[in-house]
């Protein structure tokens, strides 16, 4: 899916915080620019698509900082495949918990790298009090509750929110973002 969060952090937070966005949508995904090749395969082949993005990043582009951004089904596979040591750490929009395995919180959980989830609060696969029971084994997560935001983010206050809470992370010298670029 491309997600129009993702649409508006790519349009928006390289003018508006110097962060660059590299976005990009898994095999079989459908959006209004086509088809990725490839069949969906339930986060499983998935990870090649990660492997890749992440490898694109370093050897290509030549990142010197990389933060993983992941919405949704998207947190799963950071969770589940983002674990190179060039990470410097991932954020996680919306997680739904639903791929992601308990040795790959075992491994964020061991890990020094921070890990960010922003848990909308009318969010209908994984809810703030849900988030704290299943996070309960995961400490050193920085787990945050947003009020009256549901899975997609849908408006423009949580679209400004969320990008000020990615640019808080990533580049704080650069907040307040701007309400105009």
């Amino acid at each position: 899916m491309d997600s129009h969060i993702y649409k508006k952090a790519s349009n928006r937070l390289p003018a508006m915080a110097g962060i660059e966005i590299i976005r990009f949508n898994t095999r079989g995904t459908t959006s209004e620019a086509g088809t990725s090749e490839g069949v969906f395969d339930n986060g499983e082949a998935e990870k090649a698509d990660v492997l890749a993005a992440i490898d694109f990043c370093f050897d290509e582009l030549v990142v010197k900082d990389l933060w993983i951004v992941g919405w949704s089904f998207g947190t799963d596979l950071a969770l589940r495949y983002a674990k190179d040591a060039r990470i410097k750490g991932l954020i996680l929009l919306s997680p739904p918990l639903q791929r992601t395995q308990g040795s790959d919180l075992e491994f964020w959980e061991k890990d020094p790298r921070p890990v960010h989830a922003f848990i909308p609060e009318h969010d209908e696969y994984l809810n703030p009090t849900q988030a704290v029971e299943r996070f309960a084994s995961f400490p050193s997560l920085n787990l945050n509750p947003i009020a009256g935001a549901k899975h997609l983010w849908v408006g423009e206050p949580y679209v400004y929110r969320i990008l000020s809470e990615i640019t808080a992370i990533i580049a704080p010298e650069r907040l307040p973002l701007p309400t105009e670029i």
